[in-house]
């Protein structure tokens, strides 16, 4: 091969390859300030600013990731790199990775359910007994619920746990129905425990008239009269008034004479067999 040969080879590749490459970086350039261009002008849409700050926040970031991924593929197809194969490796990569975080992409699939379908928001009490958490929703995140329990523990519950489980929300009415129930001696009259307990109810500024009290005999067994106690209150009163009342009733009937039996077994022993 003589120099003007080579000479004419070269300037082939530079006026090929050298093109693709000037190309590829003009699209690479001009790709990457439209995509921070449009990062920030996304979030400040109208539709994006109804939604949830965490599932803007994912939608974003996931708008982002498919941005960059479109851009440097569209490189490699100007470069002339085989598209059918990176695709494929990419493709294989991304599984690999999901089935690594399959639990964390449970979470926050859970999570961004929560966010849009919002069954319950901060500030709200919530119980879920099928995964056993309770207390007051402090934050919600795209992964991750935190809760702050009666006591003051600060609780992380994983999102696709609490998607998936019975969650009931203490705080979404506006009045709450107490129920108590109470163990009576038998010879006390039915007139005046239902008396008692009806003054005490009275008493009570927490207890509600619309829907009216409740006190009715629930049950009669060997030992003890049961009654049953059903009262409206507001919601964020339900503990005081729970406590207050049974506390309240209990001081009545002592001031009035009525007995309120424990249960107990009596056992009978035969001495002829011993």
């Amino acid at each position: 091969m003589n120099f003007e040969t080579l000479l004419d080879t070269l300037i082939e590749l530079a006026c090929t390859v050298g093109l693709k490459i000037l190309y590829a970086a003009a699209v690479l350039l001009v790709g990457w300030k439209l995509i921070k261009w449009l990062k920030r002008k996304i979030p400040q849409l109208s539709f994006m600013q109804q939604l949830d700050a965490g599932i803007r926040s994912f939608l974003s970031s996931a708008l982002s990731i498919l941005l960059y991924a479109l851009l440097f593929i569209s490189v490699a197809m100007i470069m002339g790199i085989p598209t059918t194969s990176f695709i494929a490796v990419l493709a294989s990569f991304m599984a690999a990775i999901g089935l690594a975080i399959q639990g964390s992409l449970s979470n926050l699939i859970g999570g961004l359910m929560i966010l849009m379908f919002k069954p319950f928001r901060a500030g709200d009490y919530i119980s879920a007994p099928d995964i056993s958490v309770e207390g007051t929703v402090k934050a919600i995140t795209v992964v991750y619920t935190v809760l702050r329990t009666f006591d003051n523990i600060e609780v992380t519950v994983p999102n696709g746990s609490l998607a998936n489980a019975v969650v009931k929300d203490m705080t979404v009415a506006e009045t709450r129905r107490v129920d108590l129930t109470f163990r009576v001696d038998p010879a006390a009259p039915l007139e005046q425990v239902e008396r008692v307990i009806a003054s005490v109810l009275s008493a009570n500024p927490n207890v509600l008239t619309d829907p009216a009290p409740s006190v009715v005999l629930t049950d009669i067994t060997d030992s003890a009269l049961l009654y049953g106690v059903r009262i409206w209150c507001p919601g964020d009163k339900y503990w005081d008034t729970r406590f207050a009342l049974l506390r309240a009733i209990k001081l009545a009937f002592d001031e009035n004479g009525i007995v309120m039996p424990h249960q107990q077994l009596d056992v009978h022993v035969n001495p002829q067999d011993r």
